[in-house]
């Protein structure tokens, strides 16, 4: 018989002392660091991290300050110097939203992005102008709100005249969390500033993430519509740094990319176009050469089109077009951090 010393706990005792040790591991970040896990980043987290308790209620039902975005937005004074709080209630919110440069420090918050959606539908041969939801300020926050342009396109053929943006982030310091963004074409135009975008869904065609910025997608979920429309593949992204001197660049960071139809990683928009996909799940709908020059006729010497540890059957690197580069692990770090887009100076949670 054992003695008292050696007899193995009861099983209720077991289960008691992994509880605990879960909840310890939830509750205190330096125990949640230490075993890999990362900090869940939640809607009470962004608000306490912000420190405001200036809020402004939005609900369809006009039971709230306004029934409107819009008019919500409208009525934050010029010149804001102070975190605000816009909550948009659960509900689809049909029009068109615009943030403007004297408008800053506003946080949109929604009850989550398959709940809370901004939509309109608009074509038109300049992005600005078709686009759903438009901000030109600096200092701004967005949680769980999807983001949709539904405007048909009918055309047998793509065209400058049919984009249809769902999003244009103009502003410096913008940051998106746990947001959805939907289009048929050109759906996230990511035009200038830094931004940073944390656990969101992207959905395009072509195209679909494209501008300046110098921006960083952090378990971001990219899902691929085929479109037959075109006899090329489509490509997720059109990154357009133009010169040496530039911050701007696209980093995809821990993330995902699956859906429907061939599609590349991304084409050369710009001479320096900077486009970096590390520790990412590639599907097999990334076509075997990655990437493409399509549509531009210039030297691809100093493109960085980049890959670091990326996962999947899209990943292979075998029949990668030549200038793309398969990054080695210190070629790749300075991507693998909020580093790239200054993150430790303005974000409120990463």
């Amino acid at each position: 018989m054992l003695s008292p010393s050696n007899q193995s706990p009861p099983p209720q005792a077991v289960h008691t002392t992994l509880l605990v040790a879960a909840v310890l591991v939830f509750l205190h970040p330096s125990i949640a660091g230490a075993t890999g896990f990362e900090k869940v980043i939640d809607s009470p987290h962004l608000t306490s991290k912000i420190g405001t308790n200036r809020t402004i209620l939005v609900d369809l039902s006009g039971k709230e300050d306004f029934k409107s975005v819009q008019e919500a937005i409208n009525s934050v004074p010029d010149g804001n110097s102070d975190w605000i709080i816009i909550h948009v209630r659960a509900g689809v919110y049909r029009e068109k939203v615009y943030i403007p440069e004297s408008k800053p420090y506003i946080f949109l918050r929604g009850n989550g992005k398959g709940r809370t959606a901004i939509v309109w539908g608009d074509t038109s041969s300049d992005n600005t102008e078709s686009a759903t939801f438009r901000v030109d300020a600096d200092n701004f926050l967005a949680f769980g709100i999807s983001f949709k342009n539904d405007a048909r396109i009918v055309s047998a053929e793509l065209s400058p005249d049919n984009q249809t943006v769902a999003a244009v982030v103009a502003g410096d310091k913008a940051a998106f969390y746990h947001c959805a963004f939907y289009s048929a074409h050109n759906t996230l135009f990511d035009y200038k500033g830094k931004h940073y975008y944390d656990n969101c869904y992207i959905q395009g065609t072509v195209d679909f993430i494209f501008g300046r910025g110098q921006s960083m997608f952090h378990s971001c979920e990219i899902f691929v519509v085929g479109d037959k429309r075109v006899k090329i593949h489509g490509s997720i992204v059109a990154q357009n740094r133009q010169s040496a001197d530039e911050d701007s660049g696209f980093v995809f960071l821990k993330g995902k990319v699956y859906g429907i139809g061939g599609v590349y990683l991304g084409r050369t928009r710009g001479s320096h176009s900077r486009v970096v996909f590390a520790k990412t799940y590639l599907s097999k709908t990334i076509v075997p050469e990655g990437w493409t020059n399509w549509s531009y006729d210039g030297d691809t010497e100093d493109v960085l089109h980049g890959e670091y540890a990326c996962k999947g059957p899209g990943s292979f690197p075998i029949r990668r077009v030549s200038w793309s580069k398969q990054l080695t692990e210190e070629e790749a770090a300075p991507y693998l951090s909020i580093d790239f887009i200054n993150g430790k100076e303005w974000l409120p949670a990463y």
